[in-house]
């Protein structure tokens, strides 16, 4: 059984009395602990899934997201290794089974493979994803699966090298496509493509992306352009309701498929003459939030209810200190009971989030 926290040299503890330190050395494995108690809402909404940023850098400079680029506003005293496995440990023992690492963009961390590691290594972690621009994917992909990823997103927002450098302010478009083709070549649970729903884009329309996924294993996923506190007018002219797409799906044959229990709140449609998919994740679009089942956490500890809420859950102080798991669950339990219905992008209210690489999107 793997120790929560290992420290070098240190042999292993003897089993915990009934209030264990998430400090300490942990025997309890979640699946234990969690039998009886599981993340849930006001609401009645299950929580599986954690979205967990490591960092708020990005170096890419997406038009939708951080158009000047990333500029650093506050100290980067982002968790280290032994604070997010902690984290994660506290929240496996309340049944969150499926992790994603985001950032900003993940790979600019240089310890990221010791977190996956650390990571994976969690009883109750069947799961372990991450969200990545794709700039160093080629290059530490095989490293990032031999450490326990088991399931990669890789955002693309174009299929042809000058819209891609327009987009992303990077002309890495051959590197990020060489990155998918290696991560292809792993045994991984699923391998999907991000992409921004544009107006720029959909004038392109859709069958360049069809073609695609007619004989690769991936799903691409059209996001909708989401509302924030700094992107109001590119938002005013670039956005294009899901509603395009899930047309274009329906009247060429695609069919939505059934969701998972800690699948994210994308509906995939499916086709019988396409090996891949195709995906649109439309917060826009009426209930959304009902089927929420994730909780997100900023890479300097703050639980985040919601994307486009207000304010936090600071949990930084219980992992760095001997704090009982008790405490942990309490803590972050009782603010469950005040999340919110839904949110209120509608309403042009994004709370308090500036831009995505805040917390992950």
């Amino acid at each position: 059984m793997t120790q929560l926290y290992p420290f070098a040299g240190a042999s292993a503890p003897e089993p915990l009395a009934l209030r264990p330190s998430i400090s300490d050395g942990l025997k309890v494995t979640p699946n234990t602990m969690g039998d009886a108690i599981k993340a849930t809402d006001s609401y009645g909404r299950r929580f599986h899934y954690l979205r967990l940023s490591v960092t708020e850098v990005c170096n890419f400079r997406c038009t939708y997201c951080l158009p000047n680029g990333w500029k650093k506003s506050s100290p980067m005293n982002y968790m280290d290794t032994q604070e997010i496995r902690r984290l994660v440990f506290g929240f496996a023992s309340m049944g969150l089974a499926k992790v994603r690492l985001t950032g900003g963009e993940p790979a600019v961390r240089k310890d990221l493979t010791s977190i996956i590691e650390a990571v994976s290594d969690i009883d109750g972690v069947n799961k372990v994803a991450m969200t990545t621009n794709g700039y160093n994917l080629n290059r530490y992909v095989d490293d990032w699966v031999s450490a326990g990823l088991s399931h990669l997103n890789i955002s693309i927002d174009a299929l042809n090298r000058e819209t891609f450098l327009k987009i992303t302010g990077h002309d890495r478009f051959e590197d990020v496509m060489a990155g998918l083709g290696r991560a292809l070549e792993h045994d991984l649970g699923a391998v999907k493509v991000n992409a921004v729903l544009l107006r720029d884009s959909v004038e392109d329309g859709f069958k360049g992306w069809s073609d695609f996924v007619r004989n690769r294993p991936v799903t691409v996923r059209f996001i909708e352009l989401m509302r924030t506190l700094d992107n109001a007018e590119f938002f005013a002219d670039q956005h294009v309701s899901g509603e395009v797409l899930r047309g274009w799906l329906t009247q060429n044959g695609w069919a939505p498929k059934m969701r998972g229990i800690d699948d994210g709140p994308a509906i995939e449609f499916v086709h019988p003459d396409y090996v891949g998919r195709i995906g649109l994740i439309a917060p826009y679009s009426k209930g959304f939030c009902d089927s929420c089942n994730r909780l997100r956490v900023s890479a300097k500890g703050n639980m985040k209810l919601c994307l486009f809420g207000n304010g936090g859950l600071d949990l930084r102080d219980l992992l760095q200190s001997d704090g009982g798991l008790e405490e942990f669950q309490a803590r972050v339990l009782g603010s469950l009971q005040s999340k919110n219905a839904g949110h209120r992008l509608s309403a042009s209210n994004p709370g308090d989030t500036m831009n995505l690489a805040q917390t992950g999107g």
